[in-house]
């Protein structure tokens, strides 16, 4: 019995890995910065970014990503908002769902909360990262442009 429940447990692992888009994670290794936030009405509407600050605070924060292990950390220092860092925990997978979780120290399966955004239009040197929030009643897309540095 024990043999079967290892077993299982195995395939299980097998089966969830292999959901995970292993190129696009590989093809953002490394540091990032955000070079721009964009989504309809941002000159008149506020968004707050996962929970931190304002979408626009998000500009020029710096990001870095290890896919060996699907840490990083990320750092927010704009003049005028609030200064956070934080270690976090991600994955990509092949639908091009990015989950995040922003991990503040804790371990990543203490930490309820996490993000899902849409990865898109990836290349060595940039991608973007699509969140969906509801404002106003209207859903709106907050497109995060992440940039090589």
């Amino acid at each position: 019995m024990k043999k079967f429940l290892i077993l299982s447990l195995f395939v299980a692992v097998l089966a969830s890995c292999g959901s995970i888009d292993h190129k696009s994670q590989v093809g953002i290794k490394g540091n990032w910065t955000i070079t721009q936030v964009s989504y309809p009405g941002s000159e008149y509407i506020k968004v707050n970014s996962f929970d931190i600050a304002d979408s626009k605070c998000l500009e020029g924060s710096s990001w870095n990503f290890v896919s060996n292990n699907n840490t990083g950390t990320m750092n927010i220092n704009k003049a005028g908002c609030p200064s956070f860092s934080s270690p976090i925990v991600w994955t990509v997978t092949k639908d091009g769902d990015f989950t995040l979780k922003i991990t503040e120290g804790e371990k990543a399966r203490r930490v309820a909360q996490g993000y899902f955004l849409k990865m898109r239009n990836q290349s060595e040197s940039s991608f973007q990262l699509v969140d969906n929030v509801n404002v106003g009643g209207n859903n709106v897309e907050v497109v995060y442009q992440f940039q090589r540095m």
